[in-house]
């Protein structure tokens, strides 16, 4: 099922405007049918990066660290083999339990560690020396009514702090990226020059991408959204709506008044 949705994917970004970077998270959750036999079940994805690697289907390896599920040993196991077969990683860190995910990302040299609620302060101060990019999930948190990441210890400390959606019908089910910006400013107390480095350039960062993408610089893909706002305030302030009207792709304008051309 998980190489069907990258196949997917793959078929999507080669017949559309979107750019698409594909991750593998096979490491989520036990299925029912290895339950009791999780090692079996860490075989399997194994392999499963090998056919993956083969053909092509993701750029970016994830696993879901958590008490429950993949302790730190485990998320060790398959990234160290992810990062052998030339796959970048990410990992879901430290979300309910503070287990040392943070430290794993930073001990691998990570694109990103993601969640962080319940990080502790000695992993914000190892992930703020390093150039793994803290991707904080308000939206996620609001869904959950679960405490919100430590943004502004670790925006403090000199972390890389990104933001995302983390858009999924179990945790986080809304596709509005703007809210999850609206939270930061508000539950995160990040400021609004704060969450907009954190939606466009260190994203970029964490995907490699800086040079390409997330601001606007002569040589750069020019990827344009136009707000109707008066200013950056104003969208993290009038919350709950689209603030969009215009977006360029490439600039080429692909969305105008809300409607695509």
């Amino acid at each position: 099922t998980e190489i069907k949705q990258l196949n997917v994917n793959k078929l999507l970004d080669k017949n559309n405007p979107i750019d698409i970077h594909s991750t593998y998270l096979g490491a989520h959750s036990i299925p029912t049918e290895f339950k009791n036999k999780k090692a079996e079940y860490i075989n399997t994805l194994l392999q499963d990066l090998e056919v993956i690697k083969d053909q092509d289907l993701a750029e970016f390896v994830d696993i879901f660290c958590e008490d429950s599920v993949f302790n730190k040993e485990d998320s060790h196991r398959i990234l160290s083999r992810a990062k052998e077969l030339g796959f970048k990683l990410k990992i879901h860190a430290d979300e309910i339990v503070s287990l040392g995910g943070a430290n794993l990302a930073v001990s691998l040299n990570a694109s990103s560690a993601d969640h962080l609620m319940a990080i502790s302060d000695h992993d914000i101060e190892l992930i703020s020396k390093s150039n793994v990019v803290a991707n904080l999930l308000p939206s996620t948190s609001f869904y959950l009514n679960k405490d919100y990441a430590p943004a502004r210890k670790l925006i403090e400390s000199g972390a890389i702090v990104s933001i995302s959606s983390d858009y999924n019908p179990g945790s986080s089910p809304s596709e509005n990226f703007q809210f999850s910006m609206q939270l930061a400013a508000n539950k995160l107390r990040m400021t609004p020059y704060e969450v907009l480095v954190a939606a466009t350039i260190n994203p970029a960062y964490s995907l490699g991408l800086k040079e390409k993408i997330g601001s606007i610089a002569r040589g750069k893909q020019a990827d344009i959204v136009v707000l109707n706002a008066p200013n950056l305030d104003y969208l993290v302030y009038h919350f709950g709506i689209n603030h969009t009207k215009d977006v360029f792709k490439n600039g080429k304008l692909v969305v105008k008044d809300r409607e695509l051309v």
